[in-house]
C-alpha cells in the first residue's frame, strides 16, 4: 500500500499559525477543518480541529486537487510575505546607514562614491539697474518696481560634477522649500531666478528654471535629491527658499561631461 503524507513546510506553518487550520475540501463543495492529513489507500486520515481527534473518510469524497492547490497558493503567499518583510527590513537598515553618512551641519553635500563632501554656499545677490544687494535669510525684499535678478558672481562654479544623475544630501535648518535649478547668465554672472516687481501693489513674480528631481527623505529635515533625467552640461544650483519671500539660499555647482 502506498502512503502519501502531506505536511506543511515550517515557514508555512508559521505563516498559517494565525489561521490555525487547513481546509480539506469535499467533492460536494463543503470542507473539514484540519491541521494535517494523509492519504492511506482508499481512505483519507485527517486530524479534525473541530473535534480534536483523528478521523477517516473515503478518498472519493475528498477533493484533493482543490485542497492541494489552496495549500500551494497559501505557501506562495507566505513566501511573498516573507520576501517583502525581508526587503523592507533591508531598506530600513540601508536608510539608517545612509543617514549616518550625512554631516550634522545644515547644508548641501555631494555624494562621491563612499565620500560625502560639503558644497560651499554661494553669496547670492539681488541685482537691478541701481546696483546689487546681498541676499540674506529672511531679509526684506527691496521693493523696486521692474525687473530684478537673483545672481551669483562669475560665469562658472568652482564645484564640478561629472555624473549626469548626481546625488546630493540636503540637511535643512528649518522646514523650507528646496529644489534644483539650472542657472542662466546676465552680464557675466549666473542667474538663479528672475524677479518682476509689479508697480503699486508690489507683488513679486519669481521665475526659476527648475529641474525635475527625485527626493527621498532620510530623516527629520534630511533629504537625498537627484535629477529625474540626465543633466545637460551647464551651471546649476541647489536652492532653499521660503514660499512668498525672496530669501533664496544657493549652493552652486557645474555639470561637465566626463573626460
Amino acid at each position: 500500500m502506498t502512503v502519501l503524507r502531506f505536511f506543511l513546510p515550517f515557514c508555512l506553518i508559521l505563516s498559517l499559525a494565525g489561521a490555525g487550520t487547513i481546509k480539506l475540501y469535499m467533492t460536494d463543495g463543503s470542507y473539514q477543518l484540519t491541521r494535517e492529513y494523509k492519504v492511506e489507500g482508499d481512505r483519507v486520515h485527517y486530524y479534525s480541529t473541530e473535534r480534536g481527534e483523528w478521523e477517516d473518510m473515503p478518498v472519493d469524497l475528498v477533493d484533493l486537487k482543490k485542497t492541494e492547490n489552496e495549500l500551494k497558493s497559501r505557501e506562495a503567499a507566505a513566501r511573498d510575505e516573507n520576501a517583502t518583510q525581508a526587503a523592507e527590513a533591508k531598506a530600513e537598515r540601508d536608510a539608517a546607514r545612509e543617514l549616518l553618512r550625512v554631516p550634522k551641519e545644515p547644508g548641501v553635500y555631494v555624494v562621491d562614491g563612499e565620500a560625502v563632501n560639503p558644497v560651499k554656499q554661494a553669496e547670492s545677490k539681488i541685482v537691478n539697474n541701481n546696483g546689487r544687494t546681498v541676499l540674506k535669510i529672511l531679509s526684506p525684499l527691496p521693493v523696486v518696481s521692474g525687473k530684478q535678478w537673483v545672481e551669483v558672481d562669475g560665469k562658472h562654479s568652482a564645484t564640478i560634477v561629472t555624473n549626469p544623475r548626481q546625488e546630493f544630501y540636503f540637511r535643512l535648518a528649518n522646514e523650507e522649500r528646496f529644489g534644483l535649478v539650472r542657472m542662466g547668465e546676465h552680464k557675466g554672472n549666473r542667474v538663479v531666478e528672475k524677479l518682476t516687481i509689479v508697480p503699486v501693489i508690489k507683488d513679486v513674480m519669481e521665475e526659476a528654471d527648475l529641474v525635475e528631481t527625485f527626493r527621498s527623505q532620510l530623516g527629520d529635515l534630511i533629504y537625498k535629491i537627484w535629477p529625474e533625467k540626465d543633466l545637460t552640461p551647464g551651471e546649476y544650483a541647489l536652492v532653499e527658499y521660503t514660499e512668498g519671500k525672496v530669501n533664496m539660499q544657493v549652493w552652486d555647482f557645474a555639470y561637465r561631461l566626463a573626460k
